[in-house]
């Protein structure tokens, strides 16, 4: 949690010196930053020949941010959603997640399907970009939300510095988790898949939970679920996609029948709460919150009886 925290500010900050505005910082290299430990476990995850667990960990991570971290922020403080410019990155989640059922429909995963993936998250990062330049001065309130909390007194030398540190203990900590989770995995005669979906999810989610829940706490909603909403984007574009730019995949089945259908119930639900018309903001309510925290709760207990 810290390594990725360090990361994403010494990265915010070195676009800043670099005359980055905030709002495209927040939206673009902070949703990179809290996605970092998902990217870097699928590669090494990959790279020991467990693909599986890059697999699951992608949509496990997704199914997390929704029931953990937003059902426990609402928990602790109803959340009210006013940005526009969330609105916009809910239908590009949509798509990014219809785009994964469609490549990963014949139970495979190829560097091709990587590729189209990649290309779509390009896409949409450019998207965003361009966008946040026409609307850096238009008073959305994610705008002001990013501005308080985008560092903008750090030197360049401090802001590498931390990048660099934050990146290394990211890598070291990603391997060892990796480790750890294969091991556990052997111990319990359980699958990669489960794994992925289960504890290596939950503990790459710990930085968008860390954050969110430090955003709640400010009254900064709009950031907790841009948070979420960033990162499932980059965990389906970026995270699902690097196992098949190693090799082509095998997909487990249980992943089309069982995780990939819980993953878009709980996006809908919450695309259905946060959505902010224009008399009403989008509120996520303690209630909602605990009944998201149970849906979560509920899979993984799901998950592991069947494994």
């Amino acid at each position: 949690v810290w390594s990725a925290d360090r990361f994403v500010t010494g990265a915010s900050s070195i676009a800043c010196n670099l005359g980055v505005s905030p709002l495209i910082i927040g939206l673009t290299i902070v949703g990179f930053g809290t996605s970092a430990p998902e990217i870097l476990i699928s590669v090494f995850s990959t790279l020991q020949d467990i693909p599986a667990m890059g697999i699951g960990n992608a949509i496990g991570s997704n199914i997390a941010n929704i029931g953990l971290i937003l059902g426990t922020s609402a928990l602790i403080s109803p959340m009210l959603i006013s940005s526009g410019i969330l609105n916009r990155e809910m239908p590009f989640l949509i798509i990014a997640m219809l785009l994964a059922l469609v490549l990963v429909w014949n139970l495979s995963l190829s560097a091709f399907d990587a590729y189209l993936l990649l290309t779509l998250l390009g896409f949409i990062l450019g998207w965003m970009i361009y966008k946040g330049f026409q609307e850096r001065h238009n008073g959305d309130p994610l705008q002001s939300e990013f501005n308080d909390e985008i560092p903008t007194d750090m030197t360049l030398k401090v802001a590498c510095l931390w990048l660099l540190v934050g990146l290394f203990i990211l890598v070291g900590s990603s391997r060892a988790l990796v480790w750890g989770a294969s091991n556990i995995a052997t111990y319990f005669g359980v699958s990669d898949l489960v794994i992925g979906l289960t504890i290596v999810a939950i503990g790459t989610s710990l930085p968008e939970l860390a954050a969110s829940i430090a955003s709640v706490l400010k009254k900064e909603y709009d950031i907790a679920i841009g948070n979420v909403i960033g990162s499932n984007i980059f965990n389906i574009l970026a995270v699902m996609a690097v196992p098949g730019l190693f090799q082509t995949v095998a997909v487990d089945s249980v992943v089309l029948y069982r995780d990939m259908p819980v993953m878009f119930a709980l996006t809908f639900a919450m695309i259905l709460l946060a959505y902010s018309w224009k008399n009403r903001p989008g509120r996520i309510s303690r209630t909602s919150g605990l009944l998201l925290l149970v849906c979560f709760l509920g899979y993984q207990g799901a998950v592991f009886l069947k494994s």
